[in-house]
């Protein structure tokens, strides 16, 4: 089939799917106490697409009950292990067998390629609850070196009633990251998605209630942060919080956890990422993957490699080739098999990305092509991908989080210039290193302040390496073994032997 048959086929299929538009609370799908609703919009063409809950306060009282009630029964906190790891299997079975619905609601959501919800979301959300339900078995506790006469044994347990907040631009793939571990290790969950792109979430309640999760065990409350995301971050029965998102906002969850019960607070937060571009580095590969680490998701990805730190002596060649790159990028219908950039979020996301760009310019760097809206007649907010040049790591464009297609060149002329222009941020989520010298990989790689560096690649990875940050990119981690312990306590239990 050709580009056109295949987006016609996804745009029918699109237009033909039922929509979940409520909230689920307690193994029942419901909606707000006070009925209020709020419009669920397509990133596509600006048009309404269904309602969900606004939901608030009592709502989020009646998700954590309905949590609470399921716990304190064991029916899911005291199952045997393996019985955690067979429902979750089937959640993943049930997604695989439905992977394009979930992939067409992400794209009709937040305005995604279709072709990248295909080939990366939705297998990597469905790889995540798998790996996390094998994991059921496999979490072993430790017995202690103690002395003769004593046993020590540390143990798991469940953390209680746990609440997840995701973003709005990996919907579904956020979920999984929280859902899986959360779910595995015996607590009961609330998810609330952002009120961008709820479809996905609500559907997967569904999903979930159909594997077999007892009631209550996983609830989705949908609503605007500033009254659904405070009432979970505020909430005192609430025993912990897993936050992906803004920095800003990740700050809020650290207040509200200090203002309320002390609720345990894990944050996966903004990124303003380098990418270097040391002067042996294969170039076409090096630029063809420092580009995409950005024009990937629109830009919208915290681990855009958003600043790239290039040698001097190799500067013009590596300008040359991104200019060269971008101008054969496809920007257009997200159900366009064909297309590469899809569209952003929606208008205050647009208007954001057009003010770093002004703020780039009027601070003295040069856009060098791109940052243009095209494809109005869409509906939706359409941007080419873009470049400045001559910038330094003092400017807004360089500091700061764009969130969109937007690379931002400073040039260096040592490695230890490189090193300190790429640490001096107050992020330090992940970082990529390109070079043919095997000693600059290890020695730089040491010296970068991040959670993750890719040497040679971007975005490597899986369900088996941590995700997560230094600095104000958040605390804790995602993805690994590492990922258990945000949703467990440790329990020492010491014996006398008599």
């Amino acid at each position: 089939m050709d580009d056109a048959g295949a987006a016609t086929d996804y745009m029918k299929k699109a237009a033909g799917l039922r929509l979940v538009s409520e909230s689920f609370i307690g193994g029942r799908f419901v909606s707000a106490a006070d009925e209020e609703r709020f419009a669920v919009i397509s990133s596509i063409d600006g048009r309404q697409l269904t309602t969900a809950p606004a939901c608030k306060a009592v709502d989020v009282d009646a998700a954590v009950l309905a949590a609470r009630s399921a716990f304190e029964k064991g029916q899911w906190a005291n199952a045997a292990p393996a019985e955690r790891k067979a429902v979750l299997l089937r959640l993943a079975d049930i997604m695989e067998a439905n992977s394009e619905e979930l992939a067409l609601l992400e794209c009709l959501d937040m305005g995604k390629p279709i072709a990248s919800a295909v080939s990366v979301d939705i297998p990597a959300s469905i790889a995540c609850i798998r790996w996390c339900a094998e994991q059921a078995d496999k979490l072993y506790g430790m017995v202690a070196p103690t002395a003769p006469g004593t046993v020590a044994t540390i143990t798991r347990e469940p953390v209680g009633v746990v609440a997840a907040v995701i973003p709005w631009n990996f919907p579904l793939m956020m979920a999984a990251w929280k859902v899986g571990p959360a779910l595995v290790t015996g607590n009961s969950l609330i998810l609330k998605p952002a009120e961008q792109s709820p479809l996905s979430a609500m559907r997967l309640a569904e999903m979930a209630a159909e594997a077999g999760l007892p009631d209550g065990v996983f609830n989705v409350v949908t609503g605007f942060g500033e009254t659904a995301g405070r009432a979970i971050g505020l909430h005192p029965d609430i025993d912990a919080v897993s936050f992906t998102g803004s920095t800003a906002v990740g700050k809020l969850f650290l207040q509200y956890s200090g203002q309320s019960n002390m609720k345990r607070v894990s944050l996966e937060c903004g990124g303003k990422s380098p990418a270097i571009i040391m002067p042996d580095a294969d170039l076409e590969f090096a630029v063809e993957t420092a580009a995409w680490a950005v024009f990937f998701n629109q830009g919208e990805c915290c681990d855009a490699l958003s600043r790239l730190l290039v040698h001097r002596s190799v500067l013009q060649e590596v300008s040359e080739r991104l200019a060269a790159l971008a101008s054969e990028v496809k920007v257009g219908h997200p159900l366009d098999e064909s297309t590469q950039v899809g569209a952003i979020l929606d208008e205050a996301q647009f208007r954001r990305i057009a003010g770093y760009l002004s703020a780039g310019q009027a601070e003295g760097a040069r856009l060098a092509f791109g940052g243009e809206r095209i494809l109005e007649d869409l509906g939706g907010y359409y941007v080419t991908p873009a470049l400045f040049e001559g910038a330094t790591n003092q400017m807004k464009i360089a500091r700061e989080e764009i969130f969109g297609p937007v690379i931002t060149m400073i040039d260096f002329e040592t490695e230890a210039q490189a090193l300190e222009l790429a640490n001096d941020s107050e992020y330090g989520l992940v970082a990529s290193l390109f070079t043919n010298d095997l000693n600059a990989a290890h020695r730089m790689s040491k010296e970068l302040r991040a959670g993750a560096v890719w040497v040679n690649c971007f975005d490597a990875g899986d369900m088996t390496v941590p995700h997560g940050g230094y600095r104000q990119s958040g605390i804790g981690r995602d993805r690994s073994p590492l990922c258990f312990d945000k949703y467990c306590e440790a329990k020492t239990t010491w014996i006398n032997l008599r």
